[in-house]
């Protein structure tokens, strides 16, 4: 069953890269204006989304780094509705092997990094 669960996860990350290969934003009514560098940025949203952690990567938080997204690769957790901003597609899909481990993880960092102001 775990196995089948990576397997969805990792369809899921493949195919939000298609999507915005093909200019399309999931999750959002505006348009895709812009392209950025490499495979991962091909599309910048034209709204501005913001994400938990002031959009920084919840993996780079989880290691006490405050990495820049612009939330062109995203995931919205089905349980909680917040959203998460990744500067990679490699980050995403680390992030996506174990979410609730790592937003754990990453909250704690966060409110050590920040001083428990949120």
């Amino acid at each position: 069953m775990a196995s089948r669960q990576h397997s969805n996860a990792r369809f899921l990350v493949l195919l939000a890269a298609v999507a915005a290969a093909a200019g399309v934003c999931l999750g959002e009514d505006a348009p895709v204006r812009g392209y950025s560098e490499g495979i991962w940025k091909a599309a910048v949203p034209a709204k501005l989304m913001r994400g938990e952690f002031e959009s920084f990567d919840p993996i780079g938080v989880a290691a006490g780094a405050r990495i820049k997204s612009d939330c062109s690769l995203n995931w919205i957790s089905p349980d909680s509705g917040k959203r998460y901003c990744f500067s990679s597609g490699t980050s995403l899909v680390f992030f996506l092997d174990r979410p609730q481990a790592n937003i754990e993880r990453a909250q704690t960092a966060w409110r050590k990094m920040t001083g428990g102001q949120e």
